[in-house]
């Protein structure tokens, strides 16, 4: 079912950065391929366990030797051009190649590659699209940003044409694939170390609508003004929904909410009733993204009790508005979000929920997203009721911004609203300790470390 005679030169397959989320699936596909696959990370984790369990060699650190009798090396757009293993491959001819460029090749070898992506709700959706796509019995190969406990991993090697992936906008990536059918959730403001403007994104996203076939599948957000044009370019059949545009084909209405924040739905198709849904992830938010998945099972002629059944069954991925435990009778989450727009989100999906305080734990994930979003990360913030900054996490930069979490305490001050600044994890935990109260909640916020603070709250 899945053609591979493109890769079919490269036997054995070198990857640098093996431990990522992405890397470490398509290791797994190559295996289960036929490929000998091994790889390099800076540290060891829990996937680079994992693949070693699996019969994928991991080295910490480099090895030149194990590099040189590759037919292909693989890097993560992360790797400098000075690696060591990266260099002794350009060194000996060895072809090289970029993680998205790669992912390209994969999505072209099958038949249907279905992406999903947009700035925000990605992992969520593409999780919701994968749970109903196995409940149907379609058997599908899967790529998801994060752990999904149906299929105990962030990745499932199927025996059909269908491929379910999380598709990235950052640095173009999504323009190496071959979708057959892409799902486009949203495009705000976001990675502006590389697009530098919203215009810029969207050109990207029109880009990435221009690799439809014409007899793909377009499936829009037209809540989302950018989103709501994307059907100009394209010939594909396009599908649209959302909750405030009554114009879209799908149309989320009669929203109510439960004590834990789980949203109850109708569902209008062209204005006729469809069906009635029910969440097991909190916030409107989440109506939107089940929506996109709603609006693309039905086009591929899943049964809508199907649907209902899967969606309904999905408690969410991991790091997505997840449940960590129970400290002195208050409730701990832990949640990804990273950019204003997702952090308001979150915290109107909290809001929903039934509690006596909240308190977010942030930690900023880039200094140039600090600085180009300072006001809008401030205002985001004020939504909830005891804000606690800890140190901007670097990622792939350096500061030469002369940004600060202290910035952004600031900036909330001066809407009206505490903040303080603790560096220190250790130091978060005892504050916490000392001023959480029963049937408080607790959310540590951000795409870094920040998710290490709850299991030590619980220690």
């Amino acid at each position: 079912m899945v053609n591979i005679q493109d890769l079919r030169k490269y036997k054995y397959i070198y990857m640098i950065g093996i431990g990522g989320v992405s890397m470490s699936g398509i290791a797994e596909i190559l295996k289960h391929w036929g490929f000998l696959v091994m790889g390099s990370d800076w540290v060891e984790s829990d996937t680079t366990k994992k693949l070693n369990l699996d019969g994928i060699h991991v080295v910490i650190g480099h090895d030149v030797n194990l590099v040189a009798k590759a037919d292909l090396v693989v890097y993560t757009a992360a790797i400098k051009e000075d690696d060591v293993e990266l260099v002794k491959a350009k060194e000996l001819g060895i072809p090289t190649m970029e993680r998205a460029d790669f992912l390209g090749l994969i999505t072209k070898a099958f038949d249907d590659t279905i992406c999903i992506s947009g700035t925000h709700g990605k992992t969520t959706t593409t999780s919701m699209v994968s749970m109903c796509f196995l409940e149907a019995g379609l058997d599908p190969s899967i790529q998801v940003g994060a752990t999904l406990k149906a299929i105990d991993g962030n990745y499932r090697i199927g025996n059909s044409e269908h491929f379910v992936i999380e598709a990235c906008e950052y640095v173009e990536s999504f323009l190496k694939f071959y979708p057959k059918a892409e799902v486009i959730l949203n495009i705000d403001n976001d990675h502006l170390d590389y697009f530098k403007n919203i215009e810029n994104i969207n050109q990207a996203f029109i880009k990435y609508v221009k690799l439809l076939p014409e007899d793909g599948l377009l499936v829009t957000n037209i809540d989302n003004s950018y989103c709501a044009n994307l059907h100009h370019y394209t010939k594909a059949k396009v599908i649209s929904y959302g909750i405030e545009n009554e114009k879209a084909n799908f149309v989320g209405r009669n929203i109510t909410f439960d004590k834990d924040g789980f949203a109850h739905f109708d569902v209008y198709y062209n204005n006729y009733f469809y069906g009635s849904f029910a969440l097991s992830v909190p916030g409107e938010h989440n109506v939107l993204n089940a929506l996109a998945c709603i609006s693309l099972c039905d086009a591929y002629g899943i049964e809508k009790s199907t649907i209902k059944s899967a969606l309904k069954k999905y408690t969410g991925a991991h790091r997505r508005f997840e449940y960590v435990g129970d400290f002195q009778g208050a409730s701990i989450y832990d949640d990804y979000g990273h950019h204003p727009t997702e952090i308001k989100a979150t915290a109107n999906a909290l809001k929903k929920k039934e509690y006596h305080r909240s308190w977010v734990v942030f930690q900023p994930h880039t200094y140039s997203r600090t600085k180009n979003l300072l006001n809008d990360f401030a205002d985001s913030l004020t939504y909830f009721d005891n804000i606690i900054l800890t140190d901007i996490y670097a990622a792939r930069e350096v500061n030469t911004y002369h940004i600060s979490s202290q910035d952004l305490v600031n900036k909330i001050q001066e809407l009206g609203k505490k903040a303080i600044y603790i560096s220190e994890f250790q130091d978060i935990v005892s504050y916490l300790k000392e001023h959480v109260e029963k049937d408080d909640i607790v959310l540590t916020l951000g795409a870094g470390t920040v998710t290490n603070i709850g299991p030590m709250l619980l220690t």
